[in-house]
């Protein structure tokens, strides 16, 4: 722990760090190539509905010896109807059979309870109408689209409009692969998922926001320099954000892993998956996008403007002019005023190296004291 520590001192100093912006492309590539998988996920295969939103009946069983297969096949016969049968943790049975309508639950049941041999009376049934499901639909439809439109909005007033887009773009980059992953593992979309995919639109702007609030910081006056592009400080702010991105995914990693392969898996908590699933892949994506392609989004966006294109060409004509004088370029980073830049320009990077004194042992051969 004492070197991820060190290691996470290092990258906020700008000691070390890697290059996320300038191997933008490749990030981007991958990104692309989830999002079309997600994409063609979604299109072959479609989305497991619960009855929540296109209607039906849940059957709960008490405890059977029948077989999660054997207990489908009867279902499938008393119903008429696709079944999805989850054996809970106390060994009880939750039977989904979607369209059906009330008339025939009560004949459903009883055919159930004689074929897994229970009590009639032991088998509790839910029903869902088909409208309440739309209604369901419509309204996260709804939260979704006003969720999106003040995050825009208050991204713009916040920071500006290049990277209240770039956010837009990571919050729907996260929404696809999540809503993708459920159609390739066809897990069942209920009104838990919906809640899952709205909390991990808010992990995924936190930390797009942290990483933009250092970005904005250190690029104040970053016109009046002429040591670093705009693509330099957004590297630089993802590197001093990196750590704390990762141990705030990994927390929160954790016990949604807990949820969705010990509680959904091995204690056979079915009705976990449906909201363990989506924040578990919402965070990770969330986290993901917030590092290889908002920030590096937003820089691609920044460099088009004309003063950072002026800002560009000055850099890199005295990094060209550093290097046929033979000075090192890769040298430790400081916020060091160069002799042509003013004061303010050190607002822009990392410590303060402390400079010797200028008076010290002046005239004395030894540089002793006397």
């Amino acid at each position: 722990m004492s070197k991820l520590g060190n290691l996470g001192a290092r990258l906020h100093r700008g000691e070390v760090g890697y290059d996320f912006v300038g191997n933008r492309k490749i990030w981007y590539g991958i990104s692309i190539l989830i999002t079309i998988t997600a994409i063609v996920g979604l299109a072959v295969r479609g989305l497991n509905m619960g009855i929540e939103f296109q209607g039906g009946a849940v059957f709960t069983t008490p405890k059977t010896s029948v077989s999660v297969s054997q207990a489908q096949e009867y279902a499938e016969e008393a119903s008429g109807h696709d079944a999805i049968v989850q054996k809970l943790g106390n060994g009880s049975l939750r039977i989904q059979v979607s369209g059906i309508e009330t008339s025939q639950a009560d004949r459903v049941s009883a055919q159930l309870a004689d074929d897994l041999n229970v009590a009639e009376k032991d088998v509790t049934g839910e029903l869902v109408g088909p409208s309440w499901g739309e209604q369901i639909a419509n309204k996260a439809w709804q939260g979704l689209g006003i969720f999106l439109v003040l995050v825009v909005i208050y991204l713009a007033i916040a920071f500006e409009w290049r990277m209240a887009v770039a956010a837009f773009v990571a919050l729907i980059h996260d929404i696809t692969i999540t809503v993708g992953i459920y159609a390739l593992v066809g897990f069942e979309v209920t009104p838990g998922t919906v809640i899952g995919l709205l909390t991990i639109l808010g992990y995924s702007l936190y930390d797009t926001v942290v990483v933009f609030d250092s970005l904005k910081e250190q690029t104040k006056d970053i016109t009046k320099q002429t040591r670093w592009t705009y693509s330099d400080i957004a590297n630089r702010s993802i590197n001093s954000t990196l750590v704390r991105s990762i141990n705030t995914t990994v927390v929160a990693l954790l016990p949604v892993a807990g949820l969705l392969f010990i509680g959904g898996g091995f204690l056979g908590a079915g009705m976990l998956n449906d909201i363990s699933l989506s924040l578990f892949v919402g965070l990770a994506a969330g986290a993901y996008s917030s590092i290889f392609i908002a920030t590096p989004l937003v820089a691609d966006l920044k460099e088009a403007e004309p003063q950072m294109k002026a800002l560009r060409k000055r850099v890199l004509a005295k990094r060209a002019q550093a290097a046929t004088k033979g000075e090192a370029l890769d040298a430790p980073v400081t916020d060091e005023p160069l002799d042509d830049e003013p004061e303010d320009a050190a607002a822009v990077v990392g410590p303060r190296s402390q400079p010797a004194s200028r008076g010290r042992g002046r005239g004395r051969p030894s540089g002793k004291r006397r």
